[in-house]
């Protein structure tokens, strides 16, 4: 993005990994999503940066978004807890179901970092500044999610290391 930012370019180039990282992460995706477009429209005016800085930028966003939902749903759970609620089927999910079990199989912050990383496409950096953790173990939290999705895929990434045969 060489011209100043409009929130339509942003969108277009971001919503996708946006998207893909808060669906990993909760299931009310699209009203993140939503939510975090907003912040970006409100505050897109004052930001001042390059193509990597609006990326962490609109990705910090977005993490602050999940946290306001995690609360909100928390909040909800538990004034919910004694009404049941009614189920809804909801539409097939296009990502690979093997992929989206094993990733839940991960503990939330293992889950955050690998959709952050390769999801958004951040730098370990970029998901350290984030989430704020320590680069350290945004790089642990990383080794040990991919492990564990390699042992749930059954590809054999959990016991072989880069310099081992496969």
């Amino acid at each position: 993005m060489s011209a100043a930012p409009t929130v339509d370019r942003v969108f277009r180039q971001l919503a996708p990994a946006v998207h893909g990282y808060l669906r990993s992460q909760t299931p009310d995706a699209d009203d993140v999503l939503s939510e975090v477009f907003v912040r970006v429209a409100r505050a897109l005016p004052r930001f001042d940066g390059d193509d990597a800085g609006l990326r962490r930028w609109v990705f910090t966003i977005a993490h602050n978004c999940l946290v306001d939902d995690q609360r909100r749903r928390t909040r909800r759970r538990r004034l919910q807890q004694r009404t049941p609620i009614a189920t809804s089927v909801d539409a097939p999910d296009p990502f690979d179901p093997r992929l989206a079990a094993a990733l839940g199989d991960l503990t939330p912050e293992q889950r955050e970092v690998v959709t952050l990383r390769f999801i958004a496409d951040l730098s370990i950096e970029d998901v350290a500044e984030v989430t704020g953790r320590p680069v350290g173990a945004v790089k642990s939290l990383q080794h040990r999610a991919l492990r564990n999705l390699g042992v749930a895929l059954g590809t054999g990434a959990a016991s072989a290391g880069p310099d081992s045969p496969a």
